[in-house]
């Protein structure tokens, strides 16, 4: 059987900020995410791909579906994070 993975961040009371990173990172790739709610915005991500989230139960929702979301999301957190570390890199004298 396949674990689980953890909803919880890796470094403990980073949620608030990496939050706060997904709510601005999705705003400006043009989704409507609410500032009090930024996890909402996977509903809109759904239904922009074309896939029947709903609130609550969603035991029909297919394995590639679900990534589809999680992947648009997470992919644009990343891609964010990286460019932010290059910058740290490059204003400190490192490589950019």
């Amino acid at each position: 059987m396949a674990r689980r993975r953890s909803r919880r961040a890796a470094v403990p009371g980073s949620e608030r900020s990496l939050d706060k990173l997904k709510g601005q990172v999705m705003r400006d790739a043009g989704y409507n995410v609410s500032a009090d709610q930024p996890n909402l915005v996977k509903y809109e991500v759904a239904r922009t791909l074309g896939v029947p989230l709903e609130p609550g139960y969603n035991g029909q929702l297919r394995t590639e579906d679900a990534g589809k979301i999680g992947g648009e999301i997470g992919g644009r957190m990343v891609r964010e994070l990286v460019r932010m570390a290059q910058k740290q890199l490059a204003e400190r004298g490192g490589t950019k």
